[in-house]
């Protein structure tokens, strides 16, 4: 299937907002909407929303045929450039059966967003071959302080073509920074871990590792053949179960040709350190002879990279030097 890159941003585009896993509603229990745009009209859009993003039920999101309703009306609406999501969640998968393929196919745009929503970006690369975006949520721009890197990354993604060296950030943090603004715990960034040396180029496939793991044995599993992967996972992953997660993806029958291996920085909470992680990858036969790096801006600390899922990115790692650039986004 040919790979589709949907047309990038200028100012004056518009923005829909949807909410395929967790509601606006819950979100917005810890209101920074004023902030989200100001962001968004400081960069020249303008931002709508879908007519059931404030739905809300027991699981804190909405029936399937709400947010399968706000999506195909995103898509089809030729008004929109671009589809944010409002959070991430547990039940994006449930919409995959109900998608129009088809429509999404003949309407490429922008979808941005990540954690939960990996379920349906690599489903949209599966089925149409539509390059989507891993990054910021819509409710991640209502970050006040320490916002400018993501906010980098995302317009050097969204309004531009040329290749993107990422680097390091100089400073991480995974504080609450929803609850109080005003603190915030930045900590040192010891940069990235180089566990494999070699260099690669490859389709990027990936996003949240247990999530992607959903689309196993599914018709919206994305081939792995050729693929750099580029994974991470949250605080409910700690090193066992990252471990067999990334086993189970490895083992796949296309997996003996992933290109490549690039893991973002795991939360606190998890409990992971760069020993275990290197137990991890040494146990696993496949990645021998193939670049793995970790530790990289990616996933559920801040600040996160903006990546696109189908994308071309190019991996580096050596002695001393590393370096991981998308090459086409």
């Amino acid at each position: 299937m040919d790979v589709i890159f949907p047309p990038k941003l200028n100012r004056g585009d518009v923005v829909r907002v949807v909410a395929p896993s967790r509601s606006r509603a819950m979100v917005t229990e810890h209101d920074h909407t004023d902030i989200i745009d100001a962001r968004f009209a400081e960069l020249g859009l303008t931002l709508s929303y879908g007519r059931h993003v404030d739905e809300r039920d027991a699981f804190d999101s909405s029936s399937i045929a709400s947010r399968v309703a706000d999506l195909h009306e995103a898509f089809a609406d030729p008004s929109v450039a671009a589809i944010m999501t409002v959070i991430g969640g547990y039940n994006c998968n449930e919409l995959l059966p109900y998608l129009d393929w088809d429509l999404i196919r003949a309407n490429p745009k922008i979808l941005c967003g990540y954690s939960d929503i990996t379920a349906l970006q690599n489903a949209i690369l599966a089925r149409t071959g539509l390059v989507t975006y891993s990054g910021p949520h819509w409710s991640t721009f209502g970050m006040r302080d320490h916002f400018e890197q993501i906010l980098r990354w995302f317009t050097d993604v969204m309004f531009g073509s040329d290749p993107i060296a990422l680097a390091p950030a100089a400073h991480w943090s995974d504080d609450l920074w929803f609850l109080d603004q005003d603190k915030r715990d930045l900590v040192p960034n010891e940069g990235w871990w180089p566990l494999r040396p070699g260099s690669a180029e490859g389709r990027v496939v990936g996003g949240n590792l247990c999530t992607l793991n959903l689309l196993q044995g599914t018709p919206y599993m994305p081939p792995l053949d050729g693929a750099m992967l580029i994974v991470e996972d949250d605080f409910e992953s700690h090193p066992a179960t990252f471990a067999r997660n990334l086993t189970s993806l490895l083992q796949l029958p296309d997996a003996a040709g992933v290109r490549g291996l690039a893991i973002g920085r795991f939360q606190p909470a998890s409990h992971m350190t760069r020993s275990l992680l290197e137990h991890i990858i040494a146990a696993q036969p496949s990645l021998a002879g193939i670049p793995v790096l970790a530790n990289i801006d990616v996933g559920h600390t801040y600040p996160l990279a903006t990546f696109p899922i189908g994308g071309q990115a190019e991996l580096a790692v050596a002695e001393g030097e590393v370096s991981l650039t998308l090459l086409r986004h």
